[in-house]
């Protein structure tokens, strides 16, 4: 099963950004530290040989699955994306109906979340809540503590 996640056109050239720079520079810096190691002596007894092949198997781990992402990745053309209803890149205006309060997010791939920035992942509960809901609908959001009810105010592109 491909997990596709849908990333906006900068987010998906950070991912990129951080793919190159795993590949291109710390990859070549792992190898020079086995070498170093290698060049100490015996390696039955050489800790840092034995450390530096442990890092290395870590970022291969973590350049597969950067890669595995980006294969499964697809750009969100975001001057076809709907307004009517709430969806990935959707700017969302809510109002907490408990408080009155509003706030503002934008619903991004997991990868792109960044509460300060007022980017939420829609794999989040807030996220799933609002999925396919209209202005004036009343999203009811299970959250650990309870259950929330944000009002749609309003519904943009980001």
């Amino acid at each position: 099963m491909s997990n596709i996640s849908y990333y906006t056109a900068e987010g998906l050239k950070k991912l990129k950004a951080e793919l190159n720079q795993l590949k291109d520079v710390e990859r070549p810096k792992s190898s020079q530290a086995i070498a170093e190691a290698r060049d100490k002596g015996d390696l039955s007894e050489n800790a840092e040989y034995d450390a530096a092949k442990e890092a290395q198997g870590l970022l291969e781990l973590k350049i597969a699955k950067l890669e595995e992402i980006v294969s499964n990745a697809r750009l969100i053309d975001e001057s076809q994306l709907d307004t009517s209803k709430v969806l990935v890149l959707s700017t969302v205006k809510l109002k907490n109906q408990a408080n009155g309060m509003e706030m503002k997010y934008t619903l991004v791939a997991e990868s792109e979340a960044n509460l300060k920035a007022g980017k939420i992942s829609v794999s989040s509960p807030i996220g799933k809540g609002l999925l396919g809901k209209k202005v004036g609908d009343v999203a009811e959001i299970t959250i650990p503590n309870g259950t929330i009810k944000f009002e749609i105010m309003e519904i943009t592109r980001s």
